[in-house]
């Protein structure tokens, strides 16, 4: 494997909190203040040493929308995620232990992400919570697993909830780019590259918008003239595409799913608008846009090239790099172990994270807590080697994921690089060029973390 040089309650829903309570008073589920994160009292040598795990197996889970309008693409997560475990526990598993993963649907619904959340904790006993997904829907949850002391890993979702606050929630860890930083980022270029912009926002009015924007206009508050934002579940984005037409944006800054991707695009050619767009990465897959044009339009459009011109954001190599050794390594992974379909850019993402979590569980040891875990990621976060463009910004203090993407330019499924890995934080924190070498990373032979 290439390494490179070591180097040195938000948003909490009603629910969520009731579900905490009850479940507190049913004498928890291995909370951090029950004595089972400590190791103490664990069976040394690979025996059972914490909630969710015994001598040979280690039991996990995540919800996901896999109904429902936000699961287009994001319902491919989990199958990536499965298919990278599978081939872990097919070369034997981690510490002589298999990873059995729970996936739950929740719709994209915070009180079904709150039910499914229950039963993964109290039923099924996961050890952790992995990959769980979005903004509104993991905010329910958020205060029940870390009053559960249920280790919270890789939220896929770059809300600033996830890792500022680790004091409040010192078991929850984002992994991709925060919506700021992203926000920062495109803010910056634009600012350098397009002085003269006349800059629209398109935004989910909850925080994916409200923290992208945070970002945004630390460098464009002068260039904005219109502000709009939806509701997710609300299909109707005619008055907002309207409003962004009628203040003659012509740069619109996008942060938004990928169905409202695509029915932006609709609505926009419909109008007869044709700005210039950035779409935050999490809303701007070529192949799953496309798809979602022609089913919207019931055919009348292909969506073929919808996207192309379209900058965007990327902090992990993806399908359009066929020869990136991390997309061979996915690709070997899902053709050995994938149950249907194609690789795709989110089931990359799933396996990504999936190996960020394999890569911890490792360091973790045979004794493996749910304390010793956390402990691990806090300790070698920015160590972690992995497909991530830039490093993980992981420590005590704080529990934000990946630091860094590149800006980039559509054209069919493939993107031109804008600028090169880019690195910042929160708040002022200076934009800077990645020096790490970790885009130039590659797994290891086995493709398992060592």
């Amino acid at each position: 494997m290439s390494q490179r040089n070591k180097r040195p309650a938000r948003l909490v829903g009603l629910t969520g909190l009731v579900a905490s309570a009850l479940v507190l008073s049913a004498c928890g589920a291995g909370g951090r203040d029950d004595g089972d994160g400590d190791g103490d009292g664990g069976d040394a040598g690979g025996g059972a040493s914490d909630v969710g795990v015994t001598e040979d197996s280690v039991t996990v889970g995540g919800h996901f929308p896999l109904t429902g309008v936000a699961a287009p693409g994001y319902n491919e997560i989990p199958t990536g995620a499965q298919a990278y475990f599978d081939y872990v526990n097919a070369q034997g598993g981690i510490h002589g232990r298999q990873i059995e993963y729970v996936v739950k649907d929740d719709g994209y619904n915070p009180t079904n992400t709150s039910k499914v959340t229950n039963e993964l904790v109290l039923q099924d006993e996961i050890f952790a919570m992995v990959g769980g997904l979005g903004t509104p829907t993991h905010s329910a949850v958020i205060d029940f697993l870390n009053a559960e002391g249920v280790p919270d890993l890789f939220v896929s979702s770059g809300s600033l909830a996830w890792g500022d606050d680790p004091a409040t929630n010192p078991m929850t860890f984002g992994w991709q780019p925060d919506y700021e930083s992203e926000g920062k980022i495109i803010g910056q270029y634009v600012a350098e590259n397009m002085p003269d912009a006349k800059v629209g926002l398109f935004l989910q009015d909850d925080d994916l918008g409200e923290d992208a924007e945070k970002g945004v206009r630390q460098f464009l508050d002068k260039q904005i003239v219109a502000v709009e934002r939806y509701t997710s579940g609300n299909t109707d984005v005619g008055p907002q595409i309207a409003g962004l037409q009628g203040a003659k944006a012509d740069l619109v800054l996008s942060f938004n799913t990928p169905s409202y991707t695509a029915l932006a695009q609709l609505v926009a050619m419909k109008l007869g608008y044709d700005p210039k767009w950035y779409v935050a990465s999490i809303g701007a897959d070529p192949a799953l846009v496309s798809s979602l044009l022609a089913s919207f339009s019931e055919g009348a459009v292909d969506g073929a090239g919808a996207l192309d011109g379209v900058m965007t954001s990327e902090y992990i190599p993806g399908v359009d790099q066929p020869e990136d050794p991390w997309v061979k390594l996915w690709q070997e992974v899902w053709d050995a172990h994938g149950k249907k379909g194609e690789l795709t850019n989110y089931r990359i993402y799933g396996m990504s994270h999936a190996y960020a979590f394999v890569q911890a569980l490792q360091a973790a040891g045979e004794d493996l807590t749910r304390e010793g875990l956390v402990e691990v990621l806090e300790e070698n976060g920015p160590d972690m080697v992995g497909p991530q463009l830039a490093p993980f910004r992981f420590s005590a203090d704080n529990h934000m994921g990946i630091s860094g993407m590149r800006l980039v330019e559509l054209k069919g499924t493939s993107s031109t690089p804008l600028t090169p890995v880019l690195t910042t934080d929160l708040g002022d924190a200076e934009i800077v060029e990645d020096t790490s070498g970790q885009a130039e990373d590659a797994p290891p032979a086995s493709g398992i973390p060592e």
